[in-house]
């Protein structure tokens, strides 16, 4: 159990944690939400001790295990595996220590090896990596060999192999892709201990989740269920303060009234006192003040371009002589909303060059409109802003000889208003980074908007607002997320990336998501056999069809046995309160007879009625229709 009591915190004038408490049960799944910048990686830090509160206190159970990912990702010449199975201490040290132990010693470590199942490490660590997105021969290469993106992966693989008793989380899909992320979703629904996980990610919240705790100005509430729970629970705990507030300041009124009226007569001065005392006591309900999300702002094309958009026929994409993309027939029309999916580089950032015009085709023809203006998002791309410039700075420059009140206009719809337009570029957020270079990317209205990874450093507000805004565009939109939300919000296609080209997926994000699961993307497997094909829901909505047709008759059959069970019972029951006073025999001896005989015969036959409707629902809940 983790006991949270009082805790305040400051970093310089500004109040972080307000004595804020909270208490996790062992074995709980909570995830912390709140606003960008509202505290929630203080509070992580404080729980592992690295910060001291101004007061409060943390308490854990004697010998608890404490896990989170390494803020430095490993980049040394040990494996991937070697780094994995080297986080579990206790382990290597055994291991370490049994090459020089003998006699009672040695038996001590090798049973202390069995109890923490010591021996089917390799085996679980390998798993994790797996599942992570690296394959058998990834994980026999050094850490060096890969960026910081994928090396946080294997940090996050190494928190989730000891099994941490709480294992704090922050943020953990902001390095990974989709299948990743989707593997995660399964691993976190699974784990056995405590979890204390930061995510704007609204899917993991609301399937790997049980409590939500939210943290909003400096106090903690903790809520049962996930983040649509959450929502609802949250929105009628605003409206009921917000009425209760009211009713204080109407009753407030009419103390001070009272007061000022009668304080100065003597006959009502005792009156008058004590309802000062009153508005002494009267302890202010604090309305929660929901800070408003300013829109994205994805203006759409002013000419929409005539359909197609793109028409690729027998493309090829690639680097230099390398062909990374074959065999692309793809058509894309102006309203598209297309999400890619597949593992990080199976080539979805290449395809995305192609569709944008910043690599062509190596072979076969595309064929765009003359004028067609792509914007394109990518993480990377926050790098390229000026650190020194400003959002109005950055504008201007799109603007030129532009008078500064429309300037500043423009700056205001991208999401800066006032003097937010004026903050340099080196003190925004990370989410006003990317709503700043997604307003750049999107400026002159495109026919296309490519969004690699656009939910990276956004809140759970801010990417509501982008869904709504995407939504909104009139132009057609290539998506690459891991944010499962956002994806089914937003899309409307479905492709995927993968051995060497990109296909229409003909299923939904469940239909993918079992694919992941199930292992049927990994290359090595899909190679000794063959993938069973997937049915669209086109096909299973007609053979859904065919079956009811089919069992038409059946269920016919079966509503006449219900109406029929349902008159025998009917009178069954008057028969029962026809002989209920007992003086039916005494009153009329042969009617009582026939009533008898009357309830065994209906009795009879209600029994033979209600076997013989079992065996019809049976047959047909069989059918599965």
């Amino acid at each position: 159990m983790l006991h949270v009591n009082d805790l305040t915190y400051r970093i310089g004038d500004r109040l972080i944690l307000d004595h804020a408490s909270f208490n996790l049960p062992d074995g709980a799944k909570v995830g912390l939400v709140g606003r960008n910048g509202a505290g929630k990686t203080t509070l992580f830090k404080i729980i592992q001790g690295d910060l001291a509160t101004e007061s409060g206190s943390v308490t854990l159970p004697r010998g608890m295990k404490i896990g989170a990912v390494a803020q430095e990702a490993p980049g040394g010449p040990e494996t991937l595996i070697e780094v994995v199975l080297a986080a579990d201490k206790e382990r290597a040290a055994l291991l370490t220590e049994a090459e020089t132990a003998d006699g009672l010693r040695r038996a001590e470590i090798e049973m202390r090896l069995t109890d923490i199942d010591a021996h089917s490490a390799p085996a679980r660590a390998a798993a994790i990596l797996h599942g992570l997105g690296f394959d058998a021969e990834a994980q026999k290469r050094p850490c060096s060999d890969f960026s910081g993106g994928w090396r946080m992966r294997v940090a996050l693989a190494a928190v989730l192999f000891t099994e941490p008793d709480l294992l704090l989380l922050d943020e953990p899909t902001n390095y990974l892709d989709l299948e990743g992320t989707l593997w995660l979703y399964d691993y976190l629904g699974r784990y056995p201990h405590t979890v204390l996980v930061i995510s704007h990610d609204r899917e993991l919240l609301d399937t790997c989740v049980n409590h939500i705790l939210h943290l909003d100005r400096g106090k903690l509430a903790i809520y049962r269920g996930g983040y649509t729970s959450f929502a609802k629970q949250y929105a009628e705990k605003r409206e009921l303060t917000a009425k209760a507030a009211a009713k204080q300041e109407a009753e407030r009124k009419h103390l001070q009234a009272f007061v000022d009226r009668f304080k100065a007569k003597a006959s009502k001065a005792r009156q008058a006192q004590s309802r000062v005392k009153r508005l002494e006591k009267m302890e202010a309900i604090t309305t929660i003040v929901e800070d408003d999300v300013l829109p994205f702002n994805l203006p759409g094309p002013e000419r929409p371009a005539a359909p197609p958009l793109i028409t690729v026929e027998s493309g090829a994409v690639g680097y230099g002589e390398r062909i990374i993309l074959d065999r692309l027939n793809l058509t894309i029309s102006p309203d598209d909303r297309i999400a890619l999916l597949g593992s990080n580089g199976n080539g979805k950032s290449t395809f995305c060059k192609l569709i944008g015009g910043r690599l062509a085709p190596m072979k076969g023809e595309m064929r765009t409109p003359t004028r067609m203006d792509v914007a394109y998002f990518a993480q990377h791309q926050l790098d390229e802003l000026n650190p020194k410039a400003t959002a109005y700075d950055h504008v201007a420059e799109r603007m030129p000889d532009t008078p500064v009140a429309r300037i500043r206009a423009r700056t205001a719809q991208i999401g800066f208003p006032g003097a937010k337009a004026d903050t340099p570029v080196s003190a925004l957020s990370g989410g006003e980074k990317a709503r700043l270079l997604m307003g750049l990317a999107a400026f002159n209205g495109p026919h296309l908007l490519i969004l690699d990874e656009p939910t990276n450093h956004l809140d759970i507000d801010s990417r509501t607002a982008l869904m709504e805004a995407i939504n909104d565009y009139t132009g057609a939109v290539i998506l690459v997320s891991h944010d499962r939300f956002l994806i089914e919000a937003c899309a409307d296609r479905l492709w995927i990336v993968g051995n060497g080209s990109v296909k229409p997926f003909d299923g939904d994000m469940d239909d993918y998501r079992q694919l992941v699961l199930s292992g049927e993307l990994d290359p090595q497997k899909r190679s000794d056999k063959p993938q069973a094909p997937i049915a669209s829901k086109t096909d299973e909505r007609r053979a859904a069809a065919e079956r009811r047709a089919a069992l038409a008759p059946l269920r016919k059959k079966l509503e006449a046995l219900e109406n029929r069970m349902a008159k025998l019972t009917d009178v069954i029951g008057k028969v029962d309160s026809a002989l209920a006073d007992g003086t039916a025999f005494q009153k009329d001896p042969a009617k009582a007879s026939e009533l008898s005989r009357m309830r065994a015969e209906a009795a009879s036959t209600l029994e033979t009625v209600e076997e013989e409707w079992l065996a019809l629902s049976s047959e047909i809940e069989e059918a599965g229709v």
